[in-house]
Formats: C-alpha cells, sequence, structure tokens
C-alpha cells in the first residue's frame, strides 16, 4: 500500500475524484488503482478565489510500488506504514495490589482503559458526578447560577472537555495519538476525527462517547467511583501506601495502594494545596488569562473563506492568530469555537470563569475563541508553587463581584474595551454567555498588564482578519483555566520523585493542554505501571 500527500481536490469532491487524483499522482491509468481511502484532510484558503481541500490518500496499485517508487521519485509518494499500538505486558502481579486512578478526565479515562484492557483492573476515583448528572448540574448553573462545587464544567467524568468544542488537534506529535483517536470512535465519536486535519466531536456528542467508554473500563473489571475526593496521601520511607478519601457518603476511609495515577484536573485546587502541604514538588508555572472574544460567524467564514463561506463541505470557519508585543508579551487565540457559544465554567463559590463550547453542527450564530495574553510566575505577585492558582482567584472573584455577584460576567464591545470606557449595552453582536452578562469595563477585574496587551494585540489581529478588532465584537471576562498553574514535578519514570508510586499525570500536573494530548498521557503514565508491575 502506498500513502499520497499534496493531492488538491475541490470541495465537493468524492471517490471518483479521489481515485483520479491518486492516479495522477501516481502518473497511472485510474485502472491501474485498484483501491483508495481517504487519510487526511485539509482546507487550503490560502487564496480566497479557489478555497480547496489538500488531501492524503492511501492506495493500492497493481503493479510492482518499488519499481513505482523509483520511477516517480515523489516525495508525495511513500510506502504507507500501517499504524500499531503495542503497550507493554504486565508480568504476574505481585503485592501492588490495584493500580488507582484518580480524575476520570480525558487522561484518567484513557489511563484506565488501557489499565482494563491489559487486566490490571483498576480502581478509579472521581469527585464529580457521572456525566448524566453532570448534565444536569452545569444546565442548573447555566440557567439559574446554581454552582454545584463538585460537579460542573471542570469537575466530574469527561473532565473539562467534556462541554467544549472537543477539539482534538494538539501540536504534539506523538504516535499514541492514532490510539486516541482510534478509541474515541469505537467509543462513538464520529469516523472523520480519523481523517479531518482540525477533528472535533462536539459538545453535544460528547457525553455519548464518555459514558461508553465508562461501560468498557466496568465491563474489563475497572471500578469507578463518583462523589470520591482524595484529601491526602499516605507515605513510608518516600514510597505511596495509600490514599486519604472523603468518599460519596462524606465518610473519610484510607485506600491502601502503591501506585496512583493522579489525573486530577487543572481546577483541582484543594488537591494542589493538599499535595503542597505534604511537600510534594511542584512549582508554579506560566499559563495565560484575559477574555472570551466573539464575531458574527458569518463574518469569520466571509474573512477566511471569501466567496466560499458557507459551502456545506467547509463549515464554520475556524481561525487561529498569535503576536509577540514589543514588550515581549505574547497575545494569541485559543480554544476557538465555530459557530459555539461562551459558557460559565466556574468550579469555586464566589468566581466567574469563562470557556468557549460548540456542538458538532457549529451552527451557532456567533463564534468565539479565548484572547489570552502569557503571564508567568513574576506576574502573580507572590512566590511559591500555587502563586498562580491565586493569581487566577483573585481575578475570578474580582469579576464575580463586578458583575452582581450571581455568577453573571462582566462583557464589553471591543470599540468601547479599546476607547477605555465602559460598555452601557450592546451592538450587532449579542453576547452568548450564560448565566447572563452586565455591560462594565474589563479593566475593572483583569490586571492592567493584561488588558493593556490585548488592546495592543487587537488592531494586529484585525489587520490578519478582517473585522476581529470590530466595534461591536463582545468581550466577556475573564478566561483564567487556560491551562494548569502549577506543575508537579516528575522523573523520567513518571513518577514524583518524592513519592514513588505517584504519578502527575494530565493538563492538571501541568503536562498537557487539551483532550488529546492529556488522554496520550494518561496512556504514558499506564505503560509505565504496567512495566513497573
Amino acid at each position: 500500500m502506498l500513502r499520497l500527500s499534496n493531492l488538491s481536490l475541490p470541495l465537493d469532491f468524492g471517490e471518483k475524484e479521489l481515485l483520479a487524483a491518486a492516479a495522477r499522482k501516481l502518473k497511472l491509468p485510474e485502472k491501474a488503482v485498484t483501491a483508495v481511502s481517504l487519510a487526511r484532510r485539509s482546507v487550503d484558503a490560502r487564496k480566497k478565489q479557489e478555497v480547496h481541500f489538500v488531501c492524503a490518500a492511501e492506495v493500492t496499485v497493481d503493479t510492482d510500488e518499488d519499481k513505482l517508487l523509483r520511477r516517480l521519485r515523489d516525495k508525495g509518494v511513500q510506502k504507507a506504514v500501517p499504524y500499531r499500538y503495542e503497550p507493554p505486558v504486565p508480568k504476574k502481579p505481585g503485592n501492588h495490589g490495584r493500580p488507582v486512578v484518580v480524575g476520570f478526565g480525558p487522561a484518567g479515562m484513557f489511563a484506565a482503559l488501557l489499565l482494563s484492557q491489559q487486566g490490571l483492573c483498576p480502581m478509579v476515583l472521581e469527585r464529580g458526578e457521572t456525566v448524566e448528572q453532570r448534565e444536569s448540574s452545569v444546565q442548573l448553573f447555566w440557567e439559574k447560577g446554581v454552582l454545584s462545587p463538585h460537579s460542573n464544567v471542570q469537575f466530574g467524568e469527561g473532565g473539562a472537555g467534556t462541554f467544549s468544542d472537543g477539539k482534538l488537534n494538539t501540536g504534539t506529535g506523538d504516535p499514541r495519538i492514532r490510539q486516541v483517536l482510534e478509541e474515541l470512535v469505537k467509543a462513538g465519536a464520529p469516523p472523520q476525527i480519523l481523517t479531518d486535519a482540525k477533528p472535533h466531536v462536539g459538545t453535544d456528542r460528547l457525553p455519548k462517547v464518555v459514558k461508553e467508554i465508562r461501560r468498557r473500563v466496568l465491563s474489563l473489571g475497572g471500578e469507578i467511583f463518583f462523589g470520591s475526593t482524595v484529601t491526602g496521601l499516605l507515605l513510608e520511607s518516600g514510597r505511596l501506601t495509600g490514599l486519604k478519601v472523603k468518599n460519596s457518603r462524606g465518610e473519610q476511609e484510607v485506600i491502601p495502594c502503591s501506585q496512583v495515577i493522579l489525573a486530577v484536573g487543572h481546577s483541582a485546587r484543594d488537591t494542589f494545596c493538599a499535595l503542597h502541604q505534604l511537600g510534594i514538588p511542584m512549582q508554579a508555572k506560566a499559563f495565560a488569562v484575559g477574555a472570551r472574544i466573539e464575531h458574527p460567524a458569518a463574518l469569520i467564514d466571509r474573512a477566511q473563506y471569501g466567496s466560499f463561506a458557507g459551502r456545506p463541505a467547509l463549515g464554520a470557519a475556524d481561525y487561529k492568530l498569535f503576536c509577540h508585543l514589543p514588550s515581549g508579551r505574547g497575545v494569541y487565540t485559543f480554544c476557538m469555537c465555530p459557530g459555539g457559544v461562551v459558557t460559565g465554567a466556574a468550579s469555586e463559590p464566589g468566581g466567574v470563569v469563562t470557556n468557549g463550547m460548540s456542538r458538532f453542527s457549529r451552527d451557532g450564530e456567533n463564534s468565539n475563541s479565548a484572547l489570552l495574553v502569557g503571564v508567568g510566575p513574576e506576574d502573580y505577585g507572590e512566590e511559591g508553587p500555587l502563586a498562580g492558582m491565586f493569581f487566577q482567584r483573585r481575578i475570578e472573584q474580582a469579576a464575580f463581584r463586578l458583575a452582581g455577584s450571581n455568577y453573571s460576567a462582566p462583557a464589553q464591545r471591543v470599540e468601547d474595551f479599546l476607547s477605555r470606557k465602559p460598555s452601557r449595552t450592546f451592538g450587532g453582536v449579542l453576547p452568548t454567555y450564560q448565566p447572563g452578562v452586565v455591560p462594565a469595563s474589563l479593566d475593572d477585574c483583569l490586571p492592567g498588564f493584561v488588558t493593556d496587551a490585548m488592546r495592543e494585540a487587537l488592531p494586529e489581529f484585525g489587520r490578519r482578519l478582517s473585522g476581529f478588532d470590530g466595534g461591536d465584537a463582545v468581550l466577556t471576562a475573564p478566561e483564567t483555566r487556560s491551562s494548569s498553574p502549577v506543575r508537579i514535578l516528575r522523573g523520567e519514570d513518571l513518577q514524583s520523585p518524592a513519592c514513588k508510586g505517584l504519578f502527575p499525570c494530565g493538563e492538571g500536573a501541568g503536562y498537557a493542554g487539551g483532550i488529546v494530548s492529556a488522554a496520550v498521557d494518561g496512556l504514558r503514565c499506564a505503560e509505565q505501571v504496567i512495566r513497573e508491575w
């Protein structure tokens, strides 16, 4: 089998056009191509007058492949290398007991799934509710502002990614990415995530996928305990011997264990504090803060696709913008949600947090993304590994007070923001944030250096993407949970240097940024547990 890359195809292409393009690439008659399948698809919109797809395909031919490769000498024609994931095989169990996975977000789910598939019957502890119960808790918060501190957009089965666009693209090149995508498809995700260059599932489809992964873990001998919060560790001579847990009945109990994958999310602040008090090595890390910016989806479509905007094959357009300011700060867009909405994502009483979300169809009236400014330990106003966490909290609490202390969020028109005057009303773009917004000045909740950087970047982004800095675009603040504010240190064996048997994992531990990279890190940690078995 051969893999062909850089095949240019029209937006309405089908299998016939794909086969013809493959034959042209190979300089063979079409009848010599005996089979063809799409392997990759991305949009090329660099020239707005000829937007098209660029594809990769896998083909079989009725001629000698080696001779054909020597004749073509084309880097876009290579032997196809089938992907095969081969995790380590556990040896005969010793006295380890069952491995424990703390947290059932992407990292925890994939760690638990692999451990279950390899026969190790993990025990999973998740502080939040099942995804079915969680959907009700989240909807209650969005509609009425009633926050459940242990079951919300951040906490619960599926993790924070469950209530998002479900984006699956990542900047990492780890080969395990393919395994993650294949497992998601087996669990009910759309098959096109295996071929799209920017795959997504959508928040309307993610709960079904999460439930199926739970079912598979349970069917393979794993156990999942919801409403169970880890409150401490037990150590002997630098080795983990057990966990202190507050169970679903509110009772404290001890679970003996010697291998724990700590896959808490980036918002598990009480866990970070408990680990710090125990002396587990961790450090403050850089992340980013800012606001969500909303535009009409049609405006973004026109800016990206020109006259091709609205073509069904393209769907809602996305974008990714970045600039380095003369001050040295980086400003960028993050977690872009085409045809989506801005949502409340608080996990603590008395704080406002925003996030973005899209359905699979991405057919909402607005598109949004986070407009973020990079921050680091030098900005936090205090020292210590938890300084970034406290920095986040101060911003979230200021936004809560500014918008009326009822989980509404402060919002501001871009024209008013650039003019440094509070908004009194909104124009052509209506904010979508739930539970609701209050017109305000974002300078009253975000640090001055953050708003100054955003003001400097907006016109630059407007030059790159027409209309991005339009006056009626809406900024809703704050976006503070872009990534974990801490890194829980681990060695080459993926274990804490102060607690053998503890595997800090995923986004909360500071080793991932998004659904796929967190899932990949979950696989890596599970593999190491198996090797240690």
